[in-house]
């Protein structure tokens, strides 16, 4: 389940929208024919932009994928990947890996780890708005008010997904969970400057393939968004973003994340990069790096030579 960002202090959405988004018809869905045939069938003629999200157990690339929900602006679709099975998801796997179609999502990676390594699917053309609330400086998110009672539920049963039929509070979890993704993606994209967007861009493909790196290097992957023409001749275009792999010997985990993370910590603070491990989904022996090349290097040597302390 992707978490959401918390509410502000004052009680406002950051993205300015302060009404409470009307409620919209949802769709299970255990059938392609189900879906709406532009999101089966994305063409450059039909470009989509829609809320997605995906909930499991244990969602990563060992967990089961549960639920995949889909938001269009009339409608959530809720792909029941357990009643639909493999050949309803594969059939999403056009659309979720199509130029054509933006993904709106919250933190991608577990949800793309589990879509790469069970079905094969590349998800592309993400817009995180986790990435884009912190290019905007903004960590407030939508109110939730059912989310910590889901997650009650979760610590009770961690096999809530699985649960069938959808009971009434599963469906409304899951449609609230992308139905203001929309909304959201509008209201940033409005503050977002043009090298922001780019920037957006880049790290959304890195977040998508961040736990999904493997021996090629993601040589099978789509290329990451180039500096667009109109920004390029700009003064000061950012460094771009790539994204590292460090495999950590046997033993040396604990040296590299330090007493309560303080490690990690300090070189994230001091490298202005992202620093990702697998943790107990895995995997364990990896340390996923993301940010500008210079200071990627840099924390690379300094995360090497915790490696080397005895």
């Amino acid at each position: 389940m992707a978490s959401h960002p918390p509410n502000s202090a004052d009680g406002e959405d950051p993205a300015g929208n302060n009404a409470e988004l009307p409620s919209l018809p949802f769709h299970v869905v255990t059938k392609p024919s189900q879906l709406p045939v532009e999101f089966l069938e994305p063409s450059a003629a039909k470009k989509l932009v829609i809320g997605f999200d995906c909930e499991g157990v244990d969602l990563c690339r060992h967990g089961a994928l549960c639920i995949m929900q889909i938001a269009f602006p009339d409608a959530v679709y809720l792909v029941d990947a357990i009643e639909g099975g493999k050949e309803l998801v594969e059939a999403c796997k056009p659309a979720l890996e199509s130029n054509h179609v933006t993904k709106v999502i919250h933190d991608c990676k577990r949800d793309s780890e589990a879509l790469y390594f069970q079905f094969g699917i590349k998800l592309h053309n993400v817009m995180d708005t986790q990435i884009a609330y912190s290019l905007i400086e903004e960590q407030e998110g939508m109110p939730y008010p059912e989310k910590e009672e889901v997650r009650t539920l979760l610590r009770q049963d961690p096999n809530f997904w699985k649960n069938r039929p959808l009971s009434e509070m599963m469906i409304r979890a899951a449609t609230d969970d992308v139905r203001f993704l929309l909304n959201i993606h509008e209201k940033m994209m409005e503050k977002l400057s043009k090298v922001s967007s780019w920037r957006l861009a880049v790290r959304s493909e890195l977040y998508c393939r961040c736990f999904c790196i493997n021996d090629n290097q993601q040589a099978d992957w789509p290329p990451l968004p180039t500096v667009p023409d109109d920004i390029e001749a700009e003064a000061r275009v950012p460094e771009v973003d790539i994204l590292s792999l460090l495999d950590v010997p046997p033993g040396k985990m604990g040296r590299v994340i330090g007493r309560k993370g303080s490690s990690i910590m300090a070189v994230k603070e001091s490298c202005n990069v992202e620093i990702h491990i697998g943790g107990a989904k895995g995997p364990p022996d990896r340390v996923f790096i993301i940010g500008p090349v210079k200071e990627v290097r840099k924390a690379e040597a300094i995360l090497r030579g915790r490696m080397l302390e005895f």
